[in-house]
């Protein structure tokens, strides 16, 4: 790094790094941090230059990993950012360019180095690491154990503390993303860890009074979706020789955690737009979920999930529960916009699923909104276009329906909004449908998708089951809606007397429909419940409409 680097390819040679992961211990106040800390290295943007920066930086990381134990430069340089942070929040409110450049420059390479010791080692061994002092080898510091969660804890009071500004904007990206790279070591691992490092240290001790700050902060995040600053914003001057300070936007990091630490790892087509546009918002939303995912500690539940199991509305004026210290309050409203404009995102149909089945608040809420085709229809997206989604954000889609299914009012409402030129849905020109016939055409759809291609018996299951919830409240269909109904009830039903009649009568060779039937199990009922199930009960409200009159 340093004022002369400015490429990828340039930093296997770099001095300023070759001497950070040399023999030679390099003290706290030595001028070196500050050379060192003013590169002008703009950070990766894809996938792909992420790996360039991998590969160009193995050596340099390979001798940091042999000469800390003796130089300690990584608990050295670790404490520089640490007393470079005490004065960022003046430095933003002064608008202390260079300081703020700094810090982040020194975060971002903490981070870049943590991820590599984390790939590469036990965490007992990497927590080593953090206590090497100087001098000889093996030897560390007897009160430097809790540098860990000095480091944690100073990155949560950053997320939470600092405006957000233009200046403050990468600092704060890549706050979020090394905390991202702390809780990584789940990845290196085949069982479920329940008593990691960074766990204890997020879970206990200093860290925990930021709870729920934390979780509010980043539910920020996710609703504003703040685009990342024009590049004039945090630009320094160029030099005369060409090599001017950037304030390189961490977005690097946020694109290379983005591909391995979400869904993207299980193929996932992540939405490029959303990416670039905000990467705080869609790094944040990523932190905020392996938060709530942790799992619990052997003495005390996860503190994270508990937060986001209790928050309410800003609007709700009733007292928190005592039993629960980490509730607090959110602009419903404004994160129920947000939910639904970012359904694109696999990450944020988690999060809806999350909320709507764990938090009761927000259930509540979202069930009893006017306007529910703006959360209802993008979810129905990701079904349409189920080949082009995982299987992972079709079943949160499939799943988040089931829910919503189960309550009697919107199966309701649902038939009393009309929605106009459905664009999306190409199989018939819709000009005017109710949301609820939408719904089944969509729900039918994906049956005929899977009984054709992944024949998945999960998701072939609870489609079903979202049609038997609708099934008593079916009101005004659409045409269309009801001649699918009929056709693919029509079509199962011969299949499973087909099936039947085989079975019962086996003189006949049938292995094909008995593959089917086992696949499909129950389901030829459940179609054929559903069916009279709707024909019974439209069937008596006429009789009893008749009697009335």
């Amino acid at each position: 790094m340093g004022a002369n680097s400015s490429s990828i390819s340039d930093l296997s040679e770099n001095e300023y790094l070759k001497r950070l992961s040399g023999a030679e211990s390099i003290s706290e106040n030595d001028p070196f941090w500050n050379q060192l800390l003013s590169f002008s290295f703009t950070t990766p943007t894809n996938s792909a230059e992420l790996k360039l920066l991998e590969e160009a930086t193995v050596s340099v990381c390979k001798s940091l990993v042999e000469n800390n134990p003796r130089t300690g430069n990584l608990g050295a340089l670790i404490k520089v950012f640490l007393s470079r942070t005490k004065e960022l929040k003046i430095s933003a409110e002064c608008q202390n360019h260079l300081f703020i450049w700094q810090a982040h420059n020194a975060l971002f390479l903490i981070s870049c180095l943590l991820k590599v010791f984390i790939s590469q080692m036990p965490e007992e061994e990497m927590q080593l690491h953090f206590t090497y002092e100087e001098k000889s080898p093996v030897t560390y510091q007897a009160d430097s154990e809790d540098l860990i969660e000095e480091l944690l804890c100073c990155l949560i009071k950053l997320i939470i503390d600092i405006p957000l500004l233009d200046i403050t904007y990468g600092i704060s990206l890549e706050a979020v993303s090394t905390l991202v790279v702390f809780l990584s070591c789940q990845l290196f691992h085949k069982e479920i860890l329940r008593q990691s490092i960074s766990h204890k240290y997020l879970m206990h001790g200093r860290c925990l009074p930021y709870t729920s700050r934390l979780v509010k902060t980043l539910l920020y995040n996710f609703i504003r979706q703040e685009k990342r600053p024009p590049p004039g914003t945090h630009i320094f001057e160029q030099q005369s020789d060409g090599g001017g300070l950037l304030y390189g936007l961490a977005s690097g990091v946020a694109t290379g955690l983005w591909t391995v630490f979400t869904l993207g790892g299980v193929g996932s087509k992540p939405a490029p737009h959303q990416e670039q546009s905000s990467p705080l918002a869609s790094q944040s939303l990523l932190l905020l979920l392996v938060l709530a995912n942790l799992t619990d500690a052997p003495d005390t539940p996860n503190p994270y999930r508990q937060a986001i199991m209790s928050f309410k509305n800003t609007q709700d004026n009733t007292a928190f529960p005592s039993s629960n210290p980490h509730a607090f309050q959110i602009n419903f409203n404004s994160l129920y916009t947000a939910l639904c404009e970012q359904q694109k995102s696999d990450q944020a149909t988690l999060l809806l699923y999350m909320l709507l089945h764990q938090n009761s608040n927000v259930r509540t809420y979202m069930l009893a909104r006017t306007d529910m085709e703006n959360l209802v229809v993008p979810i129905l997206e990701i079904l349409y276009h189920v080949e082009e989604r995982n299987s992972h954000h079709v079943y949160m889609a499939l799943i988040i329906l089931l829910i919503l299914t189960e309550d009697d009012g919107f199966n309701r409402s649902i038939h009393e909004v009309i929605l106009k030129n459905i664009t999306w849905y190409s199989e018939r020109v819709l000009t005017e449908i109710s949301l609820g016939s939408l719904l089944i055409l969509v729900v039918i759809r994906t049956i005929q998708y899977n009984m054709t291609r992944t024949r998945d018996k999960y998701l072939h299951t609870n489609c079903l089951a979202a049609l038997a919830n609708m099934s008593a409240q079916f009101r005004s269909l659409h045409q269309y809606a009801a001649q699918r109904i009929i056709s693919y009830t029509c079509r199962h039903l011969r299949r499973y007397v087909s099936v039947l009649d085989k079975l019962y009568f086996p003189h006949s060779h049938c292995s094909t429909l008995q593959h089917c039937f086992s696949t499909l199990s129950d389901n030829g009922e459940e179609l054929l419940s559903l069916t009279c199930s709707h024909i019974l009960r439209s069937y008596a409200s006429r009789l009893l409409t008749s009697a009335v009159h």
